[in-house]
């Protein structure tokens, strides 16, 4: 039996899918959850303390390669983790990825495997929202060129995760202070893009630090292009390592102190030394739990992967017309945060 606590409605029926062979009840009340009980709660979404210390958490969060579309948009992810300690965004304290990437004996089959499902992702274009139409061309004659993701400002990763530089902007100044002859791109995170979530503190300046600002770019195509990715916390540093791209970081993401970034600041937890495949092998196939879309359970993330390309081939790389009246009654509904 899983208590789930606090759950919007249309995270439920994903919930009952993760845990489809226990009962779970849904409560907005710490009060009916019994003593010695299994809680799902969302991301890092805390209990009072008297009754976190008589149940087990369980967290849960979208996983790394989600869905052909916004998750601000309400679109079903493919994958959620479970995260027992924590969560994978807060470097504050160990998470269950960290301990995973930290004490696994990897083997050689599993590895084999992580790098097929790598090349896979690779070929095909793929990325955790897998959206943008529009293309883009390296201008000619950029010896260097920075990709800069923006993140959304208020979210926990950047909470958890950023302790010196915490803003889109502070991280286009800090880039551009130490490459000043670099051509640096900047791309703002396409819930923000789409309306759905507030801009960062004085996003209107970013320009001043950067060369050119993309929006409706496919994040995959763009990858190809760049030679660096600078980052706070994004994913698409994750995303650029699996392309074999440099990747500097200015937070503490789950992917940063493993020996395979450049990264700003210490991470005195994560001594161990990682190639990509075992990387890859812990994100992306021992940490994530990955949904049958045709309403068949849990399945292997080979199969969710192929499930994933057969959903962006149907929807065409576009969202569909009704997408943006969608988004008007989600900002009066839900707000923009």
């Amino acid at each position: 039996m899983v208590y789930a606590y606090n759950f919007s409605f249309w995270k439920k029926p994903i919930v009952r899918s993760l845990f489809s062979s226990a009962r779970v009840i849904f409560v907005d009340r710490v009060e009916v959850i019994p003593a010695g009980a299994t809680v799902a709660v969302w991301g890092l979404r805390s209990l009072p303390a008297e009754v976190e210390a008589r149940v087990s958490v369980l967290h849960l969060e979208d996983g790394f390669l989600r869905s052909v579309g916004l998750g601000a948009d309400l679109i079903r992810p493919v994958s959620w983790v479970v995260d027992t300690r924590g969560m994978y965004f807060d470097a504050t304290r160990p998470s269950d990825l960290e301990v995973l990437l930290s004490e696994t004996m990897f083997s050689q089959e599993l590895l084999l495997r992580a790098a097929d499902l790598r090349e896979r992702i690779v070929s095909s274009g793929l990325t955790k929202y897998n959206v943008g139409a529009a293309g883009w061309v390296r201008p000619a004659g950029t010896d260097r060129v920075i990709l800069v993701p923006g993140q959304v400002e208020s979210d926990a990763s950047l909470t958890y995760g950023a302790s010196e530089v915490k803003t889109n902007l502070g991280l286009l100044q800090a880039v551009r202070s130490a490459n000043p002859n670099a051509y640096v791109i900047y791309k703002p995170h396409p819930d923000v893009v789409a309306g759905l979530r507030a801009k960062g503190a004085a996003e209107g300046e970013v320009g001043r630090w950067c060369d050119e600002t993309l929006v409706d770019v496919s994040m995959g195509e763009l990858l190809l292009q760049v030679d660096e990715v600078h980052v706070l916390t994004s994913l698409a540093g994750f995303e650029a390592l699996l392309r074999g791209k440099k990747v500097t970081c200015y937070g503490q993401p789950f992917y940063a102190g493993w020996g395979l970034t450049n990264d700003i600041l210490s991470h005195p937890r994560r001594s161990r030394r990682l190639t990509l495949e075992e990387l890859v092998a812990g994100a992306l196939i021992m940490y994530p739990r990955y949904f049958d879309r045709h309403g068949g359970g849990l399945v292997a993330p080979e199969l969710a992967l192929d499930q994933l390309l057969a959903w962006r081939a149907e929807n065409g790389g576009t969202p569909p017309w009704w997408r943006n009246l969608f988004r008007v009654v989600l900002r009066r509904v839900v707000g923009v945060r």
